[in-house]
């Protein structure tokens, strides 16, 4: 055995290496005894990489540990070593891990351990770290990765050995991203660096603990959001089918048509499309008007910029407010046919696992509102109405894709949270509610186009997202001027949400600029954006409808038909003789009540993609 002395806090730690046979009866000794007291047991591993599920995906080092004592056992060496590290994970009846869904995960891969027997027995420091505050450190806070909370509440020097491993993973010629797969098993700054991980993280459980007492924060929403995170592990874990010949063409497809756009961008003299420059002089010389710049004082032609000048609106549908300008079209066509191919469809093809299917990462804390989020590949981002990207992903053999999707929820979360009068009759009417607030805005004025309809949609989310007039005015098309007599109206007829917003702002205000949800979560406001409190609190009970949604879908016996939640839709992969019942099962789940306004949504089947449910014919 190899003992690497440290200290933590002034305190001297010992990391052992486990080397050999009598190594591993020491080790399991140690463990008896936590098991035997029922104490919590700090773990974590160290892998070749982030893709879990990839062919050649390898466990090498697994760690254990309490507050001053950490074991380190090298897996990739042999049975001897995974078979210890599995009895005793099996064993332990209360586990600590700091970002719990990844480590289940390879757990789950590699030792055998379920992430069902895990998960129950399983305390996750991250999500105790995102309770008291999920800013990370750009935004004003502590952050929420393991190495900035322990500077923090234990060790001010606890990050020193990630700049440590950084510097080996250089003198071995590695970048940071191979070296954790390359560096030798044995080399001590690695043994050192995976200890202190365990060790930090049993010390973060105490610290955490007290601060939960100390602020009051809910047990109960502690032991919601580690069911969350175990529901969307459960669906990362079986991933998505993946039709690899269809996204195989649809990846020439898409260089195709980046190609196509960027030759079209050099007929109005732009070489470059990644020249902002180049992009913004064409345009002037087109005779069109350029008036936002950056923060260097460069002209901005961003997507937002382009997509205007293209008459298109984020949903990329044609407004018809002006005539496009072919330029900025080309521009921002090719550019979004080159992300589409290596955000999507070369980023499944290179997480495809062996038997076909793509696990992306659901980040089930991700915001600060605690909106989830889905990485590698950002599928969220996909436009709403999208059908190529979506046809790429299928349902299992006879199986049917099913999506189920909350309607208009932030709006009636908005409408129940600030009891807006007016909303909730309508709602509780069937009305539609962007219709309902034109006639209250416009009054009997004609709207043959929708343009007014869309404007008060606009403005709508305008208050939730806070976006002000010229926000809303680039969404929508509209004059600005007419944005902002249309938004004085809309706080005339729906005086609460601004009431709503000014009693929110104050109480945040008197608790340290803290605003607390409906359901405990703790946010943060930023001083020079305290406007910002309506979207948070709207948002977070919007994520927090999904969040008892999934769970209630859990306890119908559906999880293992779920596949991904998006915004505020949940996938579904369904046997088609069983279809029906399980949509109905889902769409149960995300009916309910929420202060008198009924929080609704609509189960569709569809064919074997994705896409089908988008439109798609297969």
């Amino acid at each position: 055995m190899r003992t690497h002395g440290y200290v933590i806090a002034g305190e001297p730690v010992d990391i052992h290496v486990v080397e050999d046979a009598q190594d591993v009866r020491a080790f399991q000794d140690w463990a008896a005894g936590h098991i035997s007291a029922g104490r919590p047991v700090a773990f974590d591993t160290e892998t070749s990489g982030l893709d879990i599920f990839s062919a050649d995906y390898r466990l090498r080092l697994a760690q254990f540990g309490d507050q001053r004592t950490a074991w380190v056992l090298p897996v990739e060496r042999g049975r001897l070593f995974a078979d210890a590290a599995r009895r005793v994970l099996l064993d332990l009846p209360r586990v600590v891990i700091h970002h719990a869904a990844f480590d289940w995960l390879v757990a789950d891969r590699c030792l055998g351990v379920p992430l069902e027997h895990l998960y129950p027995r399983t305390v996750d420091t991250k999500i105790m770290a995102t309770l008291v505050d999920p800013r990370q450190a750009q935004e004003g806070g502590v952050g929420t990765g393991l190495k900035p909370l322990s500077a923090h509440y234990i060790d001010p020097a606890a990050p020193d050995t990630q700049e440590d491993l950084t510097r080996v993973f250089r003198s071995l010629g590695l970048t940071k991203a191979a070296g954790f797969a390359g560096i030798p098993l044995d080399h001590p700054t690695y043994e050192t660096y995976a200890g202190l991980d365990v060790l930090l993280t049993a010390r973060l459980l105490y610290a955490l603990n007290g601060v939960h007492a100390e602020l009051g924060i809910r047990p109960t929403l502690l032991e919601y959001e580690h069911r969350i995170a175990f529901i969307c592990a459960h669906m990362q874990r079986t991933g998505l089918l993946c039709d690899v010949e269809y996204t195989k063409a649809l990846s020439d497809r898409l260089h195709a048509q980046a190609e196509e756009f960027e030759h079209k961008a050099r007929r109005y003299g732009v070489e470059s499309i990644n020249s902002p420059k180049q992009v913004a002089d064409a345009l002037l010389g087109m005779g069109e008007t350029l008036t936002e710049r950056t923060a260097g004082g460069a002209l901005r032609v961003d997507k937002a910029v382009l997509l205007a000048l293209a008459d298109l609106n984020t949903s990329w549908e044609r407004l018809g407010a002006r005539t496009p300008n072919p330029l900025a079209d080309a521009v921002i066509r090719s550019k979004r046919a080159g992300k589409w191919k290596s955000a999507y469809a070369d980023t499944f093809l290179q997480t495809l696992d062996a038997e076909g299917r793509v696990h992306p990462f659901i980040h089930s804390l991700a915001a600060r509102t605690g909106r989830m989020s889905i990485t590698r590949p950002a599928l969220q981002t996909l436009p709403g109405r999208d059908v190529m990207i979506r046809r790429a992903i299928l349902a299992d053999e006879g199986h049917v894709m099913i999506s189920c999707d909350f309607d208009a929820v932030e709006m009636r979360v908005m409408a129940a949270l600030a009891d807006v009068r007016r909303m909730k009759a309508a709602i509780l009417a069937g009305e539609d509610l962007h219709s309902y607030t034109r006639s209250l805005v416009y009054g009997d004025a004609p709207d043959p186009d929708g343009r007014l309809r869309a404007l008060c949609k606009g403005i709508g989310f305008g208050k939730i997202f806070g976006g002000g007039a010229s926000g809303v005015a680039r969404m929508t098309g509209a004059d600005e001027g007419a944005v902002r007599s249309a938004m004085r109206t809309y706080d005339h007829v729906f005086p609460e949400i601004k009431r709503a917003s000014n009693t929110w702002q104050r109480e945040a205000m008197a608790n340290g600029m803290i605003t607390t949800t409906v359901t405990g979560r703790r946010l943060p406001l930023d001083r020079d954006r305290t406007y910002a409190v309506v979207n948070y609190q709207v948002q977070s009970a919007a994520r927090d409808c999904l969040g008892q949604a999934l769970c209630d879908m859990q306890d119908a016996g559906v999880l293992d038909y779920l596949r991904l939640p998006v915004h505020d839709e949940v996938l579904v992969s369904a046997p088609a003789e069983d279809a029906q019942d399980i949509a109905r099962a889902v769409e149960k789940a995300m009916n309910f009540d929420l202060y008198g306004v009924p929080i609704t949504a609509s189960a569709d089947i569809g064919k074997r993609s994705w896409g089908s449910l988008k439109g798609g014919d297969y």
